[in-house]
């Protein structure tokens, strides 16, 4: 390997010098890719690996009533899947006590909202994102405009959060529901945090996944092609076919990939 020591800034006073890696020819850098690539495919399948095992996660009933107070008043548990199966509800810290009330929420969950991707890709898996905080709804109306956030965002008013285990640290909860019965399925929380924000990443946690034909699922569970049911952000009509333009060319383009790839999968 042809390797050159790389250009390094002279430290600030008191600084460590940075111990950068080698710089090398565009070959070797393809190979030491190469190289890392395969344990990068290695990660990724693993991740399907444990989506797969998340739904097959047993599922809790929720037997207790919960009430929120939402832009339009009270509203249940059941009230903010907002006619979809199921329900991610973020637990997010705005409220006297919290770093930054009354101007701002936490800054790590602020981060978080600041990565939302747009609702209406989750929304046509038919999941629903919340928020969820003991602020007001006044005082999360003007949060919400003042940091340009479109999230639905409601006010605990009971003991949802104690309940669900965010009462003193942010966290994700996902929810089915069976008609009127409401189901808890998975948790995320912590550093799992760190990686939401995407359609995938809320999908990826939730009891149905991505629904694509792909998935390692449970027999029964509603599954379509992948790439077909993805539209623009205001071009989704439910229960639309697919736009066949957009299915000829996903065809071509995934057809092309597998070639290259020799994979079955995404």
């Amino acid at each position: 390997m042809t390797m050159t020591t790389s250009a390094r800034a002279e430290p600030k006073g008191g600084e460590t010098a940075m111990q950068t890696p080698p710089v090398v020819s565009s070959q070797e850098w393809e190979a030491a890719r190469e190289r890392l690539l395969v344990k990068e495919k290695a990660h990724t399948r693993a991740r399907d690996a444990l989506a797969a095992e998340r739904r097959r996660m047993p599922w809790l009933a929720v037997e207790k009533t919960y009430e929120f107070d939402g832009p339009n008043g009270k509203v249940g548990l059941l009230d903010l899947f907002d006619g979809r199966r199921q329900l991610i509800v973020y637990r997010a810290f705005f409220e006297p006590g919290v770093h930054g009330w009354p101007e701002h929420g936490c800054i790590g969950c602020s981060l978080g909202a600041d990565q939302v991707s747009n609702l209406a890709h989750l929304n046509a898996r038919d999941t629903t994102l919340v928020y969820a905080s003991r602020a007001s709804q006044a005082d999360i109306a003007r949060l919400k405009e003042r940091m340009g956030w479109t999230i639905p965002w409601y006010t605990i008013t009971d003991s949802f959060d104690v309940d669900f285990g965010v009462d003193q640290w942010h966290g994700h909860n996902a929810f089915i529901r069976d008609g009127e019965r409401v189901f808890r399925t998975y948790f995320i929380n912590s550093r799992g945090d760190e990686a939401m924000g995407t359609v995938w990443s809320y999908l990826d946690m939730t009891a149905l996944g991505r629904q694509e034909t792909w998935e390692d699922s449970p027999a029964g569970y509603p599954q379509s092609r992948p790439y077909k049911w993805w539209n623009w952000n205001d071009s989704y009509i439910p229960n639309a076919a697919p736009d066949p333009k957009w299915v000829a060319v996903s065809d071509a383009g995934e057809a092309a990939f597998r070639n290259k790839q020799g994979s079955t999968k995404p």
